[in-house]
């Protein structure tokens, strides 16, 4: 007697064939699902990979890679940078005129590119599912219809990648790799913000940023900063961390830095014994606004009130350094022990609403306040409608955000990674910066890059480019604290 079949059977059949589906498409696209792509002087290699998150990397071995949140759906599109091409290469040396039209060269080979790529995915995906659907199966139905199926999904997919575009993502990549290769790679922010508003044309910037790094004899042009454009190093909660210097020495080099503002709490007991970890400060090549937090004491100020090229803001005293003009003042509270509650969000209130009014004062003078510093957000914010942005640190963490009334309030993490105690753990803290990107003539912000330094011992880096939300595509300015 035959026995009836068990209802969950044809759940197990459906299941079987969806995992034959998702199996034999992920191997089509592993195995063959790559198309090669001379991409301006470059050998690049263009394939599409399942993800749960989607978007777009481009890997610039052995720099590191670009992310960019381009899309939402199933597959990622990952451009692979190998080798510039010698020949190609020469030619532009030998023609530097031919430079000007490599962006546009550069974004017909990439539509070229991904053109080929939908169609070989398109065959990888129907041979992969049906091959696998012929072994599992043996019946030639069942490998068919699991090639169909691959198909359907990734026409889906990309329906849904094409319905989800983000070209303006391109103008916001997050950078992983090595620290010296990011502002090359990233690029720089206003020209990213005033050239380019489609995806191909921006990815072409970035891919012609690559190129001009890879050149190893430094025949191509060098990579250089807009001169148009104010280039400010945030750092804030050093903490003591000797290697800290190193890092910004760095950073000042590599982003043509024009000034530094450090929002406090370098030192970590405020001693004169400690005033000698500051003497660095002269030899980072670029002006230094600096704020007292609630670890640096009187004595610390007083010893970088008599530095070269250093500007001590407290009590609302206002400096205009590299065209950009500060004001701040010193957290009121001094906690020269870890184990000291720092409290005093009173008196970090009242030592803002005291810079509020200088600010204001100020205004009213004709000599108005771009960039007010501060160490803790609690005086930050009392500063909400008298200047365009306020800086601050204290939290170890970064964040930035706009206030009721318009200010950009801008908290940066730890550029000392905690300082010397966060050895102490598993993992070290990050160490953590920022490089504000102004514009000339007004002075207000453009973009910023929020960089990440993978803690002591560690050279690796990860670089996310932010826009002023005035400065997107497609955006309508907003109203602007005066």
């Amino acid at each position: 007697m035959e026995l009836p079949a068990r209802p969950g059977h044809p759940y197990r059949r459906a299941l079987g064939m969806a995992g034959v589906v998702l199996a034999g498409a992920w191997l089509g696209l592993l195995v063959v699902g790559s198309v090669r792509v001379p991409v301006g002087p470059m050998d690049t290699s263009m394939t599409l990979r399942a993800s749960l998150s989607g978007g777009t990397k481009i890997n610039v071995s052995p720099l590191g890679a670009l992310e960019l949140d381009t899309h939402t759906a199933p597959i990622r599109l990952d451009v692979d940078v190998e080798q510039l091409d010698p020949v190609r290469s020469q030619a532009l040396v030998k023609h530097p005129e031919r430079i000007s039209g490599l962006q546009d060269e550069v974004a017909q080979d990439v539509g070229r590119g991904t053109l080929d790529l939908a169609v070989r995915s398109c065959a990888a995906v129907v041979v992969g599912a049906g091959t696998l659907g012929l072994v599992v199966y043996r019946r030639p139905r069942r490998a068919v219809a699991a090639g169909g199926l691959a198909l359907a999904l990734l026409v889906t997919s990309g329906a849904t990648a094409l319905a989800t575009w983000r070209p303006g993502a391109v103008l916001e990549p997050r950078f992983s790799g090595l620290l010296t290769s990011a502002p090359s790679v990233v690029g720089d922010a206003r020209s990213i913000v005033s050239e380019f508003d489609v995806y191909q044309q921006e990815l072409a910037r970035l891919v012609t940023n690559v190129t001009k790094l890879y050149d190893a004899t430094s025949t191509l042009p060098a990579y250089r900063p807009d001169a148009s454009t104010l280039r400010v190093l945030h750092v804030s909660d050093i903490h003591l961390n000797p290697a800290s210097w190193k890092i910004v020495a760095s950073l000042v080099e590599q982003y043509a830095i024009d000034v530094i503002v450090d929002t406090g709490d370098t030192m970590d007991h405020g001693s004169a014994a400690e005033n000698g970890f500051l003497d660095p400060i002269e030899d980072l090549g670029a002006p230094y606004v600096w704020v007292r937090g609630n670890h640096d004491s009187r004595t610390t100020q007083r010893y970088l009130e008599r530095m070269r090229d250093v500007h001590v803001l407290d009590e609302g005293r206002a400096v205009t350094v590299a065209g950009v003009r500060f004001a701040g003042t010193g957290d009121p509270t001094f906690t020269p022990d870890r184990s000291t509650p720092a409290g005093g969000d009173a008196a970090n209130r009242m030592a803002g609403i005291r810079l509020a009014s200088t600010l204001r004062d100020q205004r009213s003078a004709g000599t108005p306040v771009d960039i007010a510093v501060v160490h803790q957000p609690a005086t930050a914010r009392e500063t909400d409608g008298t200047v365009p942005m306020v800086l601050a640190g204290h939290y170890h963490r970064q964040e930035t955000r706009t206030l009721p009334l318009g200010t950009r309030m801008r908290l940066e993490g730890s550029t000392g990674g905690g300082g010397l105690r966060a050895v102490e753990g598993k993992k070290p803290d990050p160490v953590e910066a920022s490089v504000l990107y102004l514009d000339r003539d007004t002075r207000r912000l453009q973009a910023w890059d929020e960089i990440e330094l993978g803690g002591l011992g560690l050279s690796t880096a990860e670089v996310s480019r932010h826009l002023a939300e005035e400065n997107r595509p497609g955006a309508t300015p907003p109203e602007r604290v005066p």
